[in-house]
């Protein structure tokens, strides 16, 4: 008996060892630009799961960015991890980040084409990964949480997204009432570049019929969830990051389960 469970117990171990975090290049090209996206799941969990389009902030798609997906998929997600710019474009400071966000901010329709050809993406995959198509979302961090709500403002058929200090201004022109997703915000109190659109944005979410909600984290500025981030506008804020976590999950879950 002693054999046979020490046998069991090496080949759950060889199991184990053999489990790791999957990621997958998810190439496509739109309007003439090619991009290189990733797919992120753990293989050692059973059975389909629900699929998150996840846009970073505006450095794009890193080692950062990755490591992250990988955290927030766990066992749970199956993560799209989305190339906004094009394979070609890979910010390494903060100017070229500025440059690569600008012509998005500039023409919100191009970044809603975008933003919706990656979900398009995501659900392709469902062949190839433990993708239920049946529950999808999306989430987003700074410029990506700009994305994920234009994405829920162009009525995309997602149970939710969730933005992480992301820019809250609508953009011109806006879109009619669209909303299909249940919309969460999370902000830094102190967040000096997105909570001057704080009010515009409530207006909009009350004119809608959306499902939504509000959420401002005290003593949090710009950032919060980036570790590493220290600047005096642009800081990592631990305990808001965990709180702001915490909300995405309970939200992702009442959603997925509204519409099952």
């Amino acid at each position: 008996m002693r054999r046979i469970l020490f046998a069991l117990l090496l080949l759950s171990l060889a199991f184990a060892a053999s489990a790791k975090m999957v990621h997958r290049a998810v190439e496509w090209t739109d309007g003439g630009t090619r991009f290189h996206s990733v797919l992120v799941y753990d293989d050692a969990a059973a059975g389909k799961r629900p699929g998150l389009v996840m846009v970073p902030n505006w450095y794009g798609v890193n080692d950062q960015a990755i490591s992250k997906a990988e955290m927030i998929a766990g066992k749970k997600y199956v993560i799209l991890l989305t190339d906004m710019y094009g394979r070609d474009v890979r910010p390494s400071s903060d100017e070229q980040a500025r440059a690569a966000v600008q012509p998005l901010y500039a023409d919100r329709a191009l970044m809603r084409r975008r933003v919706n050809t990656a979900l398009a993406q995501l659900k392709a995959q469902a062949g190839s990964a433990p993708l239920d198509t049946g529950e999808l979302g999306a989430i987003g961090f700074c410029f990506g949480g700009s994305a994920v709500l234009d994405l829920a403002r162009s009525g995309a058929d997602v149970a939710a997204v969730v933005s992480f200090h992301g820019g809250l201004a609508a953009g011109q022109p806006a879109l009619p009432d669209n909303f299909k997703a249940r919309v969460l915000a999370l902000n830094g109190a102190d967040d000096k570049g997105t909570m001057p659109d704080a009010d515009a944005f409530m207006d909009e979410m009350r004119a809608s019929d959306a499902d939504w909600q509000f959420v401002v984290l005290g003593n949090a500025v710009h950032c919060f969830t980036e570790m590493g981030e220290n600047s005096s506008g642009c800081k990592y804020d631990a305990r808001a990051a965990a709180r702001s976590y915490r909300m995405m999950h309970d939200w992702l879950d009442a959603a997925f389960a509204n519409r099952s």
